[in-house]
């Protein structure tokens, strides 16, 4: 498995992915899942993938070497547009000549990828490809992607992110998102790549390869985890059975008792006291108690 993120921001563009291609108990397999096409001045673009790893490789060395039937090629397409159908076109051509042999071993086409960039003349551009070929892109209500194993890192980035983050304001939050990841998921691992784009520069200018010893990875992950938990201690514990005055933490009033769908036990496991004495709800042992 793996954990990709891709955002398109008004400043440029980030991409983050990590390495791990198999994991249990006497074998992981590191394998990198960031290409970079780069002609420094006229492109950069840059290919994320997940699943299966030959198919992936497959298709990436396909993008680096096709010429479609009038000679374009990611080198030389006009836009991003025609360079992310030219990687569909190479994925349908890895389906075209290895689906079927997978298929009589019993493995599944199974390919996703995230890729963008910019070139020369054009603003930046974010897609999403598919095992078909076909893709989606990136626009201001969506302006990420991800690939993997992607819930556990989801929600800090719905809740952060947006068209004007800075980017290293969003290179820190697709970092928290990694290191949710790693923490509830084994198939995730290091080394991460992380790639920031200022835009128009067309030139790779910050890249890092992280490992677990990485300073600024180390701090990231201490200080999330305390902040969290100090966050969530500053909440108040929900008041139960509240009287019908109380307007703080309320989670139940005693004015509006709900009830379980309950299941009932067969007759000869029903306790006697049970069937004699019904239980009694809080309000009308309340009222008992006022009459006393």
């Amino acid at each position: 498995m793996t954990y990709c993120v891709a955002m398109r921001l008004n400043s440029g563009l980030v991409f983050l992915s990590d390495s791990r291609t198999n994991a249990g108990v006497d074998h992981v397999g590191t394998f990198r899942k960031m290409s970079v096409f780069e002609n420094p001045g006229d492109r950069v673009m840059v290919l994320l993938t997940a699943g299966n790893l030959s198919i992936s490789q497959s298709v990436r060395q396909t993008i680096a070497e096709h010429l479609s039937p009038d000679g374009t090629s990611i080198w030389t397409a006009s836009s991003m547009y025609e360079a992310a159908q030219i990687v569909g076109d190479a994925i349908r051509m890895v389906h075209k000549r290895d689906a079927k042999s997978l298929e009589q071993f019993g493995i599944d086409f199974n390919v996703s990828m995230i890729f963008g960039g910019q070139i020369r003349g054009e603003r930046c551009r974010l897609f999403q490809m598919y095992s078909a070929g076909n893709f989606i892109e990136s626009h201001d209500e969506n302006p990420y992607f991800q690939i993997g194993e992607s819930k556990y890192g989801k929600p800090i980035i719905d809740r952060v992110v947006s068209p004007a983050t800075p980017l290293d304001e969003a290179a820190k939050c697709a970092l928290i998102s990694m290191d949710s990841t790693l923490r509830s998921n084994i198939s995730v691992g290091f080394p991460l790549d992380l790639l920031l784009y200022d835009k128009d520069s067309l030139s790779i200018k910050r890249f890092v390869t992280i490992d677990e010893k990485n300073q600024y990875f180390q701090m990231i992950h201490s200080i999330w985890g305390k902040q969290l938990k100090s966050v969530f201690e500053g909440i108040a514990d929900p008041v139960w059975n509240a009287a019908p005055e109380a307007t703080t933490n309320v989670l139940s009033s005693i004015s509006n008792q709900n009830q379980p769908v309950r299941v009932q036990p067969p007759p000869s496991l029903t306790r006697v006291d049970d069937a004699v004495a019904p239980l009694q709800t809080l309000a009308q042992q309340s009222g008992q108690q006022q009459q006393h």
